[in-house]
Protein backbone atom coordinates (compact mmCIF):
# COMPACT_ATOMS: atom_id res chain seq x y z
CA UNK A 1 0.00 0.00 0.00
CA UNK A 2 2.80 2.69 0.77
CA UNK A 3 5.09 2.10 -2.74
CA UNK A 4 1.07 2.77 -4.23
CA UNK A 5 0.55 5.86 -2.39
CA UNK A 6 4.46 7.50 -3.16
CA UNK A 7 3.43 6.25 -6.61
CA UNK A 8 0.34 8.40 -6.82
CA UNK A 9 1.84 11.32 -4.63
CA UNK A 10 5.24 11.33 -7.91
CA UNK A 11 2.34 11.11 -10.44
CA UNK A 12 0.60 13.85 -9.47
CA UNK A 13 4.02 15.99 -8.89
CA UNK A 14 4.87 15.26 -12.32
CA UNK A 15 1.51 15.93 -13.81
CA UNK A 16 0.92 19.00 -12.23
CA UNK A 17 4.78 20.17 -13.30
CA UNK A 18 3.45 19.41 -16.91
CA UNK A 19 0.19 20.08 -17.34
CA UNK A 20 0.24 23.30 -14.78
CA UNK A 21 2.20 25.28 -17.40
CA UNK A 22 0.66 28.83 -17.36
CA UNK A 23 2.45 28.83 -21.13
CA UNK A 24 2.47 27.38 -24.40
CA UNK A 25 5.48 28.40 -25.47
CA UNK A 26 8.22 26.35 -26.43
CA UNK A 27 10.70 26.06 -23.39
CA UNK A 28 13.14 23.93 -21.73
CA UNK A 29 12.96 22.21 -18.16
CA UNK A 30 15.00 25.46 -16.70
CA UNK A 31 11.42 27.45 -18.35
CA UNK A 32 13.94 29.15 -21.13
CA UNK A 33 12.39 29.88 -24.18
CA UNK A 34 13.57 28.44 -27.97
CA UNK A 35 16.47 26.56 -26.29
CA UNK A 36 18.42 29.92 -25.21
CA UNK A 37 18.49 31.15 -28.72
CA UNK A 38 18.12 34.75 -29.14
CA UNK A 39 14.76 35.94 -30.79
CA UNK A 40 16.33 39.28 -31.74
CA UNK A 41 19.07 37.98 -33.82
CA UNK A 42 16.83 35.93 -36.10
CA UNK A 43 15.64 39.48 -37.19
CA UNK A 44 19.53 39.89 -38.54
CA UNK A 45 18.84 36.80 -40.10
CA UNK A 46 21.41 34.61 -37.57
CA UNK A 47 20.35 32.44 -35.02
CA UNK A 48 22.09 33.19 -32.44
CA UNK A 49 22.86 31.65 -29.13
CA UNK A 50 21.72 34.02 -25.86
CA UNK A 51 23.64 34.22 -22.95
CA UNK A 52 22.52 34.32 -19.29
CA UNK A 53 23.86 37.76 -18.55
CA UNK A 54 21.24 39.15 -20.70
CA UNK A 55 17.93 37.17 -19.74
CA UNK A 56 14.87 38.73 -19.42
CA UNK A 57 11.39 37.30 -18.66
CA UNK A 58 8.38 37.67 -20.34
CA UNK A 59 5.24 36.44 -19.42
CA UNK A 60 6.21 33.98 -17.16
CA UNK A 61 8.71 32.88 -19.64
CA UNK A 62 12.66 33.62 -19.45
CA UNK A 63 14.00 34.23 -22.83
CA UNK A 64 17.61 35.07 -23.46
CA UNK A 65 19.88 37.55 -26.09
CA UNK A 66 23.39 37.82 -27.61
CA UNK A 67 24.00 40.91 -26.99
CA UNK A 68 22.79 43.66 -24.62
CA UNK A 69 21.26 45.82 -27.60
CA UNK A 70 19.10 42.94 -28.35
CA UNK A 71 18.03 42.56 -25.08
CA UNK A 72 16.73 46.61 -25.14
CA UNK A 73 14.90 45.73 -28.42
CA UNK A 74 13.10 42.99 -27.01
CA UNK A 75 12.17 45.09 -23.92
CA UNK A 76 10.79 47.98 -25.57
CA UNK A 77 8.78 45.75 -28.31
CA UNK A 78 8.50 41.77 -27.30
CA UNK A 79 5.62 40.92 -28.97
CA UNK A 80 7.67 42.25 -32.20
CA UNK A 81 9.66 39.37 -31.58
CA UNK A 82 8.13 36.55 -30.26
CA UNK A 83 8.56 33.40 -33.00
CA UNK A 84 4.81 32.18 -33.91
CA UNK A 85 3.14 29.56 -32.15
CA UNK A 86 4.85 29.57 -29.59
CA UNK A 87 8.25 28.75 -30.94
CA UNK A 88 6.76 24.96 -31.97
CA UNK A 89 7.85 24.22 -35.56
CA UNK A 90 5.32 25.93 -37.94
CA UNK A 91 4.80 23.48 -40.38
CA UNK A 92 3.72 20.82 -38.21
CA UNK A 93 1.40 23.62 -36.93
CA UNK A 94 -0.01 23.87 -40.04
CA UNK A 95 -0.66 20.51 -41.55
CA UNK A 96 -1.27 18.93 -38.32
CA UNK A 97 -1.97 21.58 -35.68
CA UNK A 98 0.55 19.61 -33.10
CA UNK A 99 3.16 21.09 -31.18
CA UNK A 100 6.73 19.61 -32.81
CA UNK A 101 10.14 20.58 -31.73
CA UNK A 102 12.13 22.70 -33.61
CA UNK A 103 15.70 23.36 -34.56
CA UNK A 104 16.56 26.62 -33.44
CA UNK A 105 19.01 27.21 -36.38
CA UNK A 106 15.88 26.32 -39.38
CA UNK A 107 14.58 29.68 -39.33
CA UNK A 108 11.96 32.25 -41.64
CA UNK A 109 11.36 35.65 -41.21
CA UNK A 110 8.07 35.80 -43.13
CA UNK A 111 6.23 39.36 -42.93
CA UNK A 112 8.29 40.50 -40.03
CA UNK A 113 7.24 37.27 -38.15
CA UNK A 114 9.47 34.47 -36.79
CA UNK A 115 8.90 30.90 -37.73
CA UNK A 116 10.81 28.04 -36.57
CA UNK A 117 11.09 24.81 -38.44
CA UNK A 118 12.09 21.09 -36.81
CA UNK A 119 14.91 19.44 -39.04
CA UNK A 120 15.35 15.05 -38.04
CA UNK A 121 17.78 13.14 -40.46
CA UNK A 122 15.28 12.35 -43.39
CA UNK A 123 13.21 15.40 -42.41
CA UNK A 124 13.44 18.95 -43.45
CA UNK A 125 9.99 20.68 -42.61
CA UNK A 126 11.10 24.22 -43.92
CA UNK A 127 11.82 22.65 -46.88
CA UNK A 128 8.18 20.96 -47.33
CA UNK A 129 7.03 24.60 -46.00
CA UNK A 130 8.39 26.07 -49.23
CA UNK A 131 7.44 23.42 -51.32
CA UNK A 132 3.83 22.87 -49.82
CA UNK A 133 3.21 26.94 -49.87
CA UNK A 134 3.86 29.04 -47.02
CA UNK A 135 0.91 31.26 -46.96
CA UNK A 136 -1.35 28.48 -47.07
CA UNK A 137 0.22 26.70 -44.11
CA UNK A 138 0.25 29.88 -42.58
CA UNK A 139 -3.56 30.35 -42.68
CA UNK A 140 -3.57 26.58 -41.22
CA UNK A 141 -1.44 27.23 -38.45
CA UNK A 142 -2.90 30.78 -37.65
CA UNK A 143 -6.37 28.66 -37.18
CA UNK A 144 -4.71 25.61 -35.46
CA UNK A 145 -3.10 27.71 -32.71
CA UNK A 146 -5.94 29.73 -31.99
CA UNK A 147 -7.43 26.47 -31.38
CA UNK A 148 -5.15 25.08 -28.90
CA UNK A 149 -4.61 28.75 -27.31
CA UNK A 150 -8.66 28.98 -26.26
CA UNK A 151 -7.89 25.44 -24.92
CA UNK A 152 -5.92 26.92 -22.35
Amino acid sequence: MKKQQIVIIIMSFIGSFVFGQKTSCNINSAGVAIKGYDVVSYFDNKASKGKSKYTYTYKEVKYKFATKENLEKFKANPTKYLPQYGGWCAYAMGTKGEKVEMDPKVFEIRDDKLYLFYTGFFTNTYKKWKDEGPEKLKQKANVNWKKMEAKK
